[in-house]
């Protein structure tokens, strides 16, 4: 089977840490195909979206990867699936594609995760509809707000909805004399939306990523464990990590979301969960495969590769 691969430009990819590599690799040792485009490649007219795409023969090793073929141009549903693993920035270019994505889809097209789903979960604001598991949290862009919520929970992490990596997170106590910048900054004065949570203190043991699969839950993490002096885990950031088995509680927190998550077409999907708190939903390009295979043995890739040729 032909599987195609939307990502970000081939020579940027670092295979030593990139899932969606591991992803294609996984497919390759199974004997199908895998091609590359990128966003702008996808195009639609006279009612079919169509992508110009490489097709990529596979090397071993993490410097000279891949070798790409000459571009060819075919419509989407000819594809077995296509796979959405452009990263972040989740901006309206991104939004655009989602469209054109939907549009391949209703000509007849398996896209994961689904071009809707996507669009429809923020990363950060999807928690809400897993209260069960969330530390107290706030949404709003009202300074106001946000400080009483602050002085009420004495210690807190202030983040936009639209960061990665650990980009622009902050933490502020009650007594910072500089919660109020800090506040203005996040938040642009007001202009943009933020969400505030109690800080979690068990991020000293790390920032767990938790893989869903198909329905199914990795039974490793990745915990991201932050640098000396330093409270965001990302890797991004600076963070070390360390595969570990899930505990009970983030088996259950993986199982509770696995299934809905998968209903809604997102084949893979990355959870972040600090000590017992569920804190991050993320869905457009989720990472850690290459760490916890490597760590574990567990063949995340192979996990993948079964379940998206059993959606096909």
């Amino acid at each position: 089977m032909d599987f195609a691969f939307i990502l970000d430009p081939l020579p940027l990819v670092k295979a030593y840490k990139d899932s969606t590599v591991a992803m294609m690799r996984a497919l390759a040792a199974r004997g199908h195909r895998v091609h590359a485009l990128e966003q702008g490649d996808i195009h639609w007219q006279d009612g079919a979206t169509r992508g110009r795409a490489r097709p990529l023969e596979l090397r071993p090793g993490n410097e000279d990867w891949y070798a790409a073929g000459e571009p060819e141009t075919r419509a989407l549903k000819d594809y077995a699936a296509v796979l959405m693993r452009k990263d972040p920035p989740f901006d309206m270019e991104y939004v655009y594609s989602t469209y054109l994505l939907e549009a391949a889809e209703g000509e007849g097209a398996r896209v994961f995760n689904r071009p809707r789903a996507i669009r429809d979960c923020n990363e950060k604001l999807a928690i809400a509809r897993f209260r069960d598991f969330i530390a107290p949290t706030l949404v709003t862009r009202d300074a106001a707000v946000i400080d009483a919520f602050i002085d009420q929970h004495r210690d807190v992490i202030v983040k936009p909805l639209d960061g990665m990596g650990g980009t622009s997170v902050f933490r502020v106590r009650h007594d910072d004399p500089n919660r109020n910048v800090i506040v203005e900054t996040v938040s642009h004065e007001g202009a943009r939306t933020v969400m505030a949570q109690r800080f979690i203190p068990e991020i000293s043991d790390g920032d767990k990523r938790i893989l869903l699969i198909g329905g199914e839950v990795v039974p490793y993490s990745l915990a991201r464990i932050p640098r000396p002096g330093e409270t965001r885990g990302n890797l991004a950031a600076g963070g070390r990590g360390v595969a570990q088995p899930l505990s009970a509680r983030d088996r259950q927190i993986g199982e509770a979301l696995a299934g809905p998550l998968w209903a809604e077409g997102m084949l893979v999907a990355g959870i972040d969960v600090i000590g017992s708190f569920l804190t991050e939903i993320n869905v457009t390009s989720p990472t850690c495969f290459v760490e916890i295979s490597e760590q574990t043995g567990f063949d995340v890739g192979g996990l993948f590769a079964t379940a998206l040729i059993g959606a096909c």
